[in-house]
């Protein structure tokens, strides 16, 4: 149903407890490659995407074949985190969530430094969280976390 936060969200329909595994994060399985030649064909004023890194050699796109995981959107304050095991992707309850609460994660998304606006703009959370960083992207770029 329609969110707060962005467009179509993902709402428990019953108590959920802390530690449940909620749901698989489901879509045609490609290669890094194939995931930046898509993403590059999509509009330069559209920061929104499917993809989500499964493995070195892995990425899920759930805009091809991909259920309702697709639609759980990012949180500042998440009642839910990823978890990655043998490639494939899971979302579990990090504390009880009640029916009729939307679920999120925090995407923290993988990034290259920019000073571009614009392109920061793309990635702005709405999640409302009263501690909101303001973003979906990581806390630090990817190109200073390799110089560490």
């Amino acid at each position: 149903r329609h969110s707060k936060i962005h467009g179509t969200g993902v709402y428990a329909v019953a108590p959920i407890k802390k530690g449940t595994r909620i749901i698989e994060y489901l879509g045609e399985r490609i290669t890094h490659d194939e995931a930046d030649r898509r993403y590059a064909r999509k509009k330069d004023d559209d920061g929104h995407t499917f993809l989500f890194i499964a493995s070195s050699r892995t990425v899920i796109d759930a805009g091809v074949n991909g259920n309702e995981a697709r639609f759980i959107n990012h949180s500042c304050a998440p009642n839910c985190e990823t978890v990655i095991e043998n490639s494939r992707v899971y979302i579990d309850a990090i504390r009880n969530i009640k029916p009729g609460e939307e679920l999120g994660y925090d995407y923290q998304l993988t990034w290259e430094s920019t000073d571009d606006p614009e392109e920061l703009a793309l990635y702005a959370c709405r999640c409302g969280a009263k501690k909101c960083r303001g973003t979906m992207l990581d806390t630090e770029p990817l190109d200073k976390k390799k110089r560490k």
